[in-house]
């Protein structure tokens, strides 16, 4: 079965929001994302942990320790936080691993919220393959 991005963004959004209600605010982000990939694997969608993000600079391919905390189905970056609050430096990191992916949609998870729905950025990258 074929998922577009904001498909199966709303489904990986589901599938946070039920974290989120079983552990609550408070934990690690470490605790978070090891769940939130237990939860998504469990649902039978391909998900990958701590993926390499190479950057590529004039045509060499330099691993330089950029890593996505979770990418679902090889389409959608999911960056988990649990911060005070979100700000331009967790968005701006999204966005870089958008841009060496060439991905175009990440989802910045907080779950350091009392409610999930308070703690999710969706970012967009436009770009051309």
């Amino acid at each position: 079965m074929y998922l577009d991005e904001n498909k199966l963004s709303n489904l990986v959004i589901g599938l946070a929001l039920d974290v989120h209600t079983k552990l609550g605010p408070g934990l690690l982000e470490k605790a978070y994302q090891e769940c939130l990939f237990y939860t998504i694997s469990k649902s039978g969608l391909c998900v990958e942990k701590e993926k390499a993000m190479p950057l590529i600079y004039e045509e060499v391919k330099l691993d330089i320790g950029y890593r996505v905390d979770l990418l679902v189905e090889n389409k959608l970056v999911i960056e988990t936080k649990s911060a005070e609050a979100l700000n331009e430096i967790h968005i701006a990191q999204t966005l870089t691993y958008l841009k060496l992916g060439n991905f175009k949609l990440g989802l910045l998870l907080n779950f350091n919220v009392p409610r999930l729905k308070d703690g999710i950025k969706r970012i967009v990258y436009n770009y051309s393959k």
